[in-house]
This record gives structure tokens, sequence and C-alpha cells, in this order.
């Protein structure tokens, strides 16, 4: 048996090209076939954002990063265009603009249950399609509980910051690799894919991959 090919993810909860990232990775991997391990990694891609922001990202996007009002409508409507093309249905009007630094110590609590990637997936959902809340801890946990874990453990770890080392060490090695965006998928520790890539594009470096790794072996 072949070794599956893994895959190193760099992601952010409140990335909406993240989550469509994600659903064009899961397409290229079922295309591929193969046996495939995949990990996620901390990316924040704004630190200074409050955890209970006063406004809609509409706002944040018009305010904090200074795009006039206009630009910013017709880059949610893109988004929320392209997220419907791979099953996704985004809902701006609800979404709870936050801080993600918590739901990042969540997936890596996760991770070290093996139950990271159920953690993401319900991270991404409830942000995006739901409309929940997923940067204050007992939200966090609220959203951790209905996936099965223990919701007094998830309390404990998160207000403990029992996790933070682990994603400030996602973060610097994103600085060592010259990550600047996400998603950013390593795939075996050696070539790098950025963006919401076609899942064709996917398929194809994993193929491509395994088929080195079947050359060395």
């Amino acid at each position: 048996m072949a070794d599956p090919v893994k895959v190193d993810i760099w992601s952010d909860v409140a990335c909406p090209w993240c989550y469509i990232g994600k659903r064009k990775f899961e397409e290229g991997a079922r295309r591929f076939g193969g046996d495939v391990e995949v990990e996620y990694h901390s990316f924040e891609l704004s630190p200074d954002t409050p955890v209970d922001f006063d406004g809609s990202a509409a706002d944040f996007l018009a305010g904090h990063k200074r795009i006039p009002r206009d630009q910013v409508d017709q880059m949610l409507d893109r988004v929320i265009g392209i997220a419907s093309e791979v099953g996704l249905e985004y809902d701006y009007e609800s979404l709870q603009h936050t801080n993600t630094i918590k739901a990042h110590q969540l997936l890596h609590y996760a991770k070290s249950k093996g139950r990271q990637l159920d953690m993401k997936e319900r991270l991404l959902k409830a942000y995006f399609v739901d409309g929940r809340h997923v940067g204050r801890i007992e939200d966090l946990a609220d959203l951790a509980a209905e996936i099965g874990f223990d919701r007094a453990d998830v309390v404990r770890s998160l207000e403990s910051d029992e996790f933070l080392s682990a994603v400030k060490a996602d973060q610097a090695q994103a600085i060592a690799y010259g990550i600047q965006g996400v998603p950013f998928f390593v795939i075996d520790g050696k070539y790098g894919v950025s963006g919401a890539q076609d899942a064709q594009v996917f398929a194809e470096a994993l193929t491509q991959v395994a088929a080195e790794n079947a050359t060395v072996a």
C-alpha cells in the first residue's frame, strides 16, 4: 500500500475563499482517488479584529480595509456566486464578523482528539452559512458539543489558552514558507498551491506527487 499524500493547509475560519478552496480541494482529492492525509494550520487574516465587532462584514471591509462600499458590495456578490457554484450558500446578512484566535485554538484541540476535519467544517459552516458566532468561548464550546466534544473540557482548554502556542507555531511556519494569503496548500512538504484553485489543479498535483513517491519507493 502506498503511503497517503500529506497535505498541509493554511487557512482562516473567517476566509470565504478558504471554504470555497476546501470544497474544490475535496473534489480534487476525490478525482485523484488515492489516500490523502489532510492537516489544517492556523492563519489569521485580521488578527486586530475585535471579538464583538459592531457591524456587518461589509462594514468591516469598508471601514477597516478602507475599500469603497460599492466595491465591497460587488466583492461580496462575486464571492457568494462562486460559493454557490461549489454548493455553499453564504449568508453575509447574518454573518457575525469576529476575531478567530479562539477558533484556531479549538481546531488544535480537535486535532488532539483526532477530529480536526470535522471541527473545521463545522466552524466554516457556522460562520458563513449559519450566522453563528465563532469568536467567543461559550459559542465555540456549543459548536464543539454539537459534533460530540465534551463542552466543559472545550471551555477549559480555550480559557487556559492550552493550544495558543500551537497556533503561533503554525503562524511562524507560514512566515517561514512565505505564505501571505490563504488558503495555501503544501503538498508532501515540497509543493505549494495558492488559492482556491480548480479541482483539477489539485487532482493533478496529488497525482504527480503520488507518482513521484512511487518512483522513489
